[in-house]
């Protein structure tokens, strides 16, 4: 038996089918969060990983996107009769502990972050999720999320500074290896490789100053690989750990799931 989980974005979705018994991923698709909108999208995409006969009746879900989270519940309750369910719906206080004034102001994905970490690691971490927006999630070695720094994303920034200035064209960012730049392409790469570098930097050190702790730090999301040798820090690239949080989830609430 299998169970169908995933992670709704802003900007990306993922999908996993994962074996019950194991919690192995044997199947996965990543794409556009726009295409949930496209119900013909969806039906070509499910069929690469859905058999009905072998799936759970039930599939949990991080989302942060509820119009999309909306859409996709109906179709999968129409198209596969398997019901949507959403993390924040089931128990996690067995898996991390949410440490902030208002939980509901938390992301599921953050959370998923946080779970995954937590069993996987066991130790003080930061994980840092280079999305829509970049955050940095800290968890403690007890299990407690204690909250968090978000700043602009990547591509976010980029998109917003190439449509809000006339004089500023579309560009990827790539390490420079000297800060200034002679053309304007140089300069806006070197401007967010090198700035995106001294936030990531900077925030892991004010992070550990206030908390007066050292942490392992995690990297996960679409740019976690562009800054491995910018970060005075080591750290570990887990590009699936809001997958393996959620599974953790899956695993303290699937005889309750319903």
């Amino acid at each position: 038996m299998n169970v169908l989980i995933g992670d709704i974005g802003n900007t990306t979705t993922k999908i996993c089918l994962i074996e019950i018994k194991t919690f192995k991923v044997k199947k996965i698709i990543c794409f556009n969060s726009n295409n949930i909108s496209s119900r013909n999208f969806l039906k070509r995409n499910f069929k690469k990983i859905l058999k009905k006969k072998s799936v759970n009746k039930v599939a949990l879900f991080s989302s942060v996107v509820p119009k999309y989270q909306y859409i996709l519940e109906k179709f999968l309750k129409k198209i596969y009769n398997i019901k949507f369910r959403e993390i924040k719906e089931k128990n996690i206080n067995k898996i991390v502990k949410i440490n902030i004034k208002n939980k509901n102001q938390v992301g599921s994905d953050r959370i998923a972050n946080a779970a995954g970490v937590y069993r996987k690691y066991k130790t003080n971490c930061i994980v840092l999720d280079f999305g829509t927006a970049t955050t940095f999630d800290v968890v403690t070695k007890k299990g407690i999320y204690n909250g968090g720094v978000i700043a602009p994303g990547v591509n976010l920034s980029m998109q917003s500074l190439s449509s809000s200035a006339d004089q500023i064209p579309m560009f990827s960012i790539k390490k420079q290896k000297k800060v200034i730049g002679k053309n304007t392409i140089e300069a806006l790469r070197s401007g967010f490789y090198w700035g995106y570098s001294g936030l990531i930097n900077n925030v892991i050190l004010k992070i550990e100053k206030e908390t007066k702790k050292k942490y392992k730090i995690i990297f996960t999301g679409g740019y976690a690989d562009l800054f491995k040798t910018s970060i005075i820090r080591s750290f570990t690239i887990d590009k699936n750990i809001t997958i393996k949080g959620i599974v953790e989830i899956f695993k303290v609430n699937k005889k309750h799931l319903n």
